[in-house]
C-alpha cells in the first residue's frame, strides 16, 4: 500500500518578498513584483522589465567566501530551504539525514556565472576562469548544497524540465517518499535567470512582454491585451514527509500532497500542443493518482503565463478535463503578480496553493481588464476571494512540451 505524503514546511524568496509570509501578504493584496530591470543596462533590449528580487544581499545570508563561490540560484535555494526547515521544525538527530531526500529543479542553473566567466575567458584568458565555475553552474548544485548544509544523505538530484522543473521536482520527491525510499524530502525549484543573454534570447523568440511603459501591468494572463510573459527569479522549497513519520514527531501538517501527473506534448520545442492533449493527459493523470473526480477540485492555480498561445490552450484543456464543472471552478494565475520564475515557478505555485488551502482564500489574477473571449472561465480577477477549498490543482507546462500537475488537499479534510 502506498504511503501518504504530507507537507510540513515551506519557504520562499520571491519578487514579492524575502520569505513566505511577506510573499503571501503581497499575493492577497494583489501587488505586482514587476518593474524596470536594475541588474544591468537594458539599452537596446526589446523588453526591459522583469520581476526581480528586491534588496537581496548575499552577505546578509552567507559568509563572504561562500557568497563568492555560489551562484544566485543556489543562494536563493538555500534561503528558501532554511525557512522551510525552520517551518517544519525538522530535527537533525541521527537517522533523519539518511532518510531525507533533496530534489530541487532549475531550468537554466547558474547562467549568471556562465555569462560572467565567458566574458573573463574572452577578455583575460583561460587561466583566469574561476576554479569554482563548474560547481557554480551545474543545476544539481542547489540540491547538493542544501544537503551539505543540513546533513541530508538520502536521494539527491536536480530536475530540469524547463518551466515545469519545480513542479516535477516536487512530484518526483512525492514518489520517492510514497514508495518508501525516504521518509522526508526537501524539494522545489530555484532560478536566477535575469541576465542579459536570457533576456535577449527570450525576447527575440517573441516570448516576453514588451509592455515596458507600465511594468506592473505587463503580466496579464487571460487578458485580450497580453503579449508575453515577464521573466522572474526566486526559489520555493517544501518539506514533504510520510504522514506517520510526521505525526510521530508531532509535526504540524499544512496540507497533503494527493496526486502527481507528468506528460509531454511531443509536439514542438517551444510551443504548446495546439489541442492541449499533453496538458489534458497530465491533469487527468494527476486526478487519477489522487483518486479524485474532477468535481472534487475547487481551485486551479493555472500555468497562466500571459502568452497568447498558453492561456487559450490551457483554458481549452481545463474545459476538456472538467467539463461542466469548469464553469464552477475558480482558476487564477499568480504569475500576474510574481512574473514567471521559470524553473522555480511550479514550486512557488504549489506553495501558494497550500496557502490558499490554509487560509481559504483564492489568489487573484491581476490586470485582467479585458478578458479574451476564448478565455471564459472564472479567473478571480483583480481581488483575492474567500472560498471553501478542499482540494486544488497546480499546473506547470514547459518548453519542450513538459507538463507537470500536482493535486494538494487541505489538512484535516478527509486527507491528513
Amino acid at each position: 500500500m502506498s504511503r501518504r505524503v504530507v507537507i510540513t514546511g515551506m519557504g520562499a524568496i520571491t519578487p514579492l518578498g524575502h520569505d513566505l509570509p511577506s510573499t503571501w501578504e503581497a499575493i492577497v493584496a494583489g501587488r505586482s513584483g514587476v518593474a524596470q530591470i536594475t541588474k544591468f543596462d537594458t539599452t537596446g533590449y526589446r523588453s526591459t522589465i522583469a520581476a526581480e528580487i528586491k534588496g537581496f544581499k548575499a552577505s546578509d545570508h552567507f559568509p563572504p567566501k561562500e557568497a563568492r563561490r555560489t551562484d544566485e540560484f543556489v543562494q536563493y535555494a538555500l534561503v528558501a530551504a532554511r525557512e522551510a526547515v525552520r517551518d517544519a521544525a525538522l530535527p537533525r538527530e541521527a537517522g533523519v539525514g539518511e532518510r531525507t531526500a533533496v530534489i530541487i529543479g532549475s531550468g537554466i542553473g547558474g547562467i549568471r556565472t556562465t555569462t560572467q566567466q565567458t566574458l573573463i575567458l574572452a577578455e583575460r584568458g583561460p587561466h583566469r576562469v574561476s576554479p569554482f565555475l563548474i560547481p557554480m553552474i551545474l543545476p544539481d548544485t542547489a540540491a547538493g548544497m542544501v544537503a551539505i548544509e543540513f546533513g541530508l544523505k538520502g536521494p539527491n538530484m536536480a530536475v530540469t524540465s524547463a518551466c515545469a522543473s519545480g513542479a516535477n521536482a516536487i512530484g518526483e520527491a512525492y514518489e520517492i517518499v510514497r514508495r518508501g525510499a525516504a521518509d522526508v524530502a526537501l524539494c522545489g525549484g530555484t532560478e536566477a535567470g535575469i541576465v542579459p543573454i536570457a533576456l535577449a534570447g527570450f525576447a527575440v523568440m517573441g516570448a516576453l512582454s514588451e509592455r515596458t511603459e507600465a511594468p506592473e501591468r505587463a503580466s496579464r494572463p487571460f487578458d485580450r491585451g497580453r503579449d508575453g510573459f515577464v521573466i522572474g527569479e526566486g526559489a520555493a522549497i517544501l518539506v514533504l514527509e510520510e504522514r506517520e513519520h510526521a505525526l510521530a514527531r508531532g509535526a504540524t501538517i499544512r496540507a497533503e500532497l494527493l496526486g502527481y501527473g507528468a506528460t509531454d506534448d511531443a509536439f514542438h520545442i517551444a510551443a504548446p500542443d495546439e489541442n492541449g492533449d499533453g496538458a489534458i493527459a497530465c491533469m487527468r493523470q494527476a486526478l487519477a493518482s489522487a483518486g479524485l473526480a474532477p468535481e472534487e477540485i475547487d481551485y486551479i492555480n493555472a500555468h497562466g503565463t500571459s502568452t497568447p498561445l498558453n492561456d487559450v490552450i490551457e483554458t481549452r484543456a481545463i474545459k476538456a478535463v472538467f467539463g461542466d464543472h469548469a464553469r464552477r471552478l475558480a482558476v487564477s494565475s499568480t504569475k500576474s503578480m510574481t512574473g514567471h520564475l521559470l524553473g522555480a515557478a511550479g514550486a512557488l505555485e504549489v506553495v501558494l496553493s497550500v496557502r490558499a488551502l490554509e487560509t481559504q482564500c483564492i489568489p487573484p489574477t491581476i490586470n485582467l481588464d479585458d478578458p479574451d473571449p476564448e478565455c471564459d472561465l472564472d479567473y478571480v480577477p483583480h481581488t483575492a476571494r474567500p472560498a471553501p477549498l478542499r482540494a486544488v490543482l497546480s499546473n506547470s507546462f514547459g518548453f519542450g512540451g513538459h507538463n507537470a500537475c500536482l493535486v494538494i488537499g487541505r489538512a484535516g479534510q478527509g486527507t491528513a
